[in-house]
């Protein structure tokens, strides 16, 4: 039985199409001091028209990751989640990340719980060299099911108007991709689905963790490996591998005419684990899943022994390559 993320609930073409609606109606609420980020995983605002000081801030949630997180009663990691959705995009942008807020939803607030998810948001503010500032509890009965909740953070960063990302990005620049932790927290309304399949997430991997407990591994946060680098002038552009995957995300780093050329790999056990089972498609875990890479860096040929050095986990995937025509803005090695 084929399953992929629209029979699971979620059209990624109608996410995208109703948040570019928004372009039009945000832009009359924009000053002069509003730069235009269009593709950026945050928005820019400089403090003055002159500043080369230039504040970035990004807002997420976690997604239906939470409800895995419910029914395996293990709330204390799920906070690193929602803060590292933020200060990763805000990292994709060449920002440093400052200072986080966090918003919890519920119907009626769980003491235990509700500290258990702030445990897990100290320790990714702490990963991410965040401070945590303020917040929001809201308990508010009826909206949500019976212990239920729903989280959503704020983040605010900073980046000299040079670190803007991407910057530079040209023909020939190699893609270097950081390895994820796991699923991170993407495309959990199909993982849930999964996992559901002949008790898919009951069943072991090569480690030992069930399935279900490898996908609730938190995000990794990239801060203290990349923003140095970020710092030095070695890296011209970062893609996050957030909603989306590869195919969404990957060419909001690159100028038009430019495409990303990756070559094919075998995706980590996990994830060979659910395509399998939901007789996915590569194109469909390309524009849902990480695939083991959770960020991809646009990296010049004089900085590239630099980055690779500094980042030993770090595996070079592909180039940037012209775009002809129609051609795709990522082409896969291989592919027809």
């Amino acid at each position: 039985m084929s399953i992929d993320y629209t029979t699971a609930g979620v059209n990624v073409d109608v996410g995208n199409a109703v948040a570019r609606s928004y372009a039009p109606l945000a832009k009359t609420t924009h000053d002069r001091n509003v730069l235009p980020h269009q593709n950026g995983f945050a928005a820019a605002y400089q403090l003055s028209t002159d500043s080369q000081t230039i504040l970035l801030a990004a807002t997420d949630g976690v997604g239906t990751k939470l409800l895995l997180a419910n029914q395996l009663q293990q709330h204390t990691t799920i906070g690193i989640d929602l803060v590292a959705m933020v200060a990763n995009d805000l990292l994709a942008d060449g920002a440093q990340p400052l200072f986080f807020l966090d918003y919890m939803a519920t119907d009626h607030l769980v003491p235990e719980v509700a500290q258990d998810v702030m445990q897990g948001i100290v320790a990714g503010c702490q990963q991410a060299g965040m401070s945590l500032i303020g917040g929001e509890t809201a308990e508010m009965p009826d909206m949500y099911p019976a212990g239920h909740y729903d989280l959503a953070g704020f983040a605010l960063g900073m980046a000299q108007r040079d670190q803007l990302l991407p910057q530079e990005v040209a023909i020939g620049d190699t893609l270097v991709g950081l390895p994820s932790s796991g699923l991170h927290s993407n495309g959990f309304s199909l993982v849930r689905r999964l996992l559901a399949i002949d008790d898919l997430g009951t069943q072991p991997l090569a480690d030992g963790q069930t399935i279900a407990q490898a996908a609730l591994t938190p995000t990794r946060i990239y801060v203290s490996a990349v923003l140095p680098l970020i710092q030095r002038h070695l890296i011209h552009g970062i893609a996050h591998i957030t909603g989306g995957g590869f195919t969404d995300n990957v060419p909001r780093m690159l100028p038009a005419g430019m495409a990303a050329q990756l070559q094919s790999w075998a995706y980590p056990e996990l994830f060979a684990r659910l395509q399998t089972a939901g007789e996915l498609s590569d194109a469909e875990m390309r524009r849902t899943f990480n695939l083991g890479f959770g960020m991809i860096l646009a990296v010049g040929d004089k900085q590239l022994p630099d980055v690779l050095a500094a980042l030993p986990d770090a595996q070079v995937l592909g180039q940037v390559i012209e775009r002809h025509s129609d051609a795709p803005e990522v082409q896969w090695e291989g592919d027809a």
